[in-house]
């Protein structure tokens, strides 16, 4: 090997080439898979990293390799190097490859992306809207939208994921399906899933959009086709009534507000615009991003409630930070949603 300084070289290379890919093989990158997407995408992403540790690991050992066998030797120090000439052979053979690699992983890739982005017949549409901080999700039914804080999905059916941001840049992601893609103001983005498996999935904001980024968390459900219809027939008697549930169905749809019209229009506000953020069991909602208003808000009279709808930084619950809760509903609310928000807030607080 010391007469043979290359033979070693590639001796190091292999070795250590045989053992990048292993541990990248072995090491489980991803939660569990739950989409038909997933599969070729893990595939891809395990060729990716077969061809990318080889190629580390040769620049590396060469140029390892190179900072050894070519060192200034001692006596060396006003010395030039030997006059060379380059390998015009050398030099096309590793642009050649390099090359080739790059446009056969594109290729590869590209076929991935269009087989999971082709569409499917009996399509589930969802409409997700991200705003600072949480998502809200909404299902077309009977010619209308019915909005929801929860993501309920039916395994093996396709779902075509409509996404739209009414602020700031989001991300709207769910690591078990593998497939994500921007919320971008302004404009609306697409992407498909097929679920594979039932349970309940995170979903969360892959793209840093503020102070409260970090709790911009949900949930995707998955069930059966049939627990799938029964939960959107309450979703839909739910919002009849007066709101739509973002519970798992096991709220009432008038909830217990009684306040008449601007109770019931205050409840529609509150699952649309704050149940993914906060908890309050009368509309079924369970976010945990914001204090679990069930308990926080007795004893509130109704202008502390109005106080902490405009302007949520001036009082805030111990424990919490403020610039998290959106300061503009004064703006994105009309003036009929805010008193019955109020008013509803107010009636279940007593």
């Amino acid at each position: 090997m010391r007469r043979h300084p290359v033979a070693l070289m590639v001796g190091v290379g292999l070795v250590a080439s045989a053992i990048g890919i292993a541990l990248a093989l072995i090491i489980d990158w991803f939660p569990t898979d739950a989409a038909k997407q997933a599969e070729p995408i893990d595939t891809l992403y395990d060729v990716l990293m077969i061809v990318s540790v080889p190629v580390f690991v040769l620049v590396t050992v060469t140029t390892l390799f190179a900072v050894w066998q070519f060192r200034m030797r001692p006596g060396q120090e006003r010395l030039d190097g030997p006059p060379i000439h380059g390998n015009t052979r050398l030099e096309i053979i590793w642009t050649a490859i390099p090359a080739i690699l790059l446009v056969s992983l594109c290729s590869y890739a590209y076929t991935v992306l269009t087989d999971i982005e082709e569409k499917k017949p009996n399509t589930l549409v969802v409409h997700v809207t991200g705003q600072q901080f949480a998502w809200r999700y909404a299902y077309d039914q009977g010619g209308r939208q019915i909005e929801t804080t929860q993501l309920v999905l039916p395994k093996d059916r396709p779902v075509l994921f409509k996404v739209r941001a009414l602020d700031v840049i989001h991300d709207f992601w769910v690591p078990a399906f593998r497939v994500k893609i921007d919320a971008v103001p302004g404009i609306e983005t697409e992407v498909r899933a097929t679920p594979t498996k039932t349970g309940t999935f995170e979903v969360v904001c892959a793209e840093l959009c503020g102070l409260g980024h970090a709790v911009m968390r949900s949930t995707a459900r998955v069930v059966s086709p049939a627990a799938y219809d029964s939960w959107l027939a309450e979703l839909g008697r739910g919002a009849a009534g007066g709101g739509a549930s973002g519970g798992s169905g096991g709220e009432g749809a008038g909830g217990g507000a009684g306040g008449g019209d601007a109770a019931a229009l205050g409840r529609e506000t509150f699952i649309a615009n704050c149940g993914s953020c906060h908890t309050l069991a009368d509309a079924g909602t369970n976010g945990a991003a914001g204090p679990d208003l069930t308990t926080a808000l007795r004893g509130q009279s109704e202008a502390e409630i109005r106080e902490d709808i405009v302007d949520p930084d001036k009082r805030v619950e111990e424990g919490y930070q403020p610039g998290v809760m959106p300061g503009n509903f004064s703006q994105t609310l009309s003036a009929e949603q805010i008193d019955g928000l109020v008013t509803y807030l107010a009636s279940v607080s007593r």
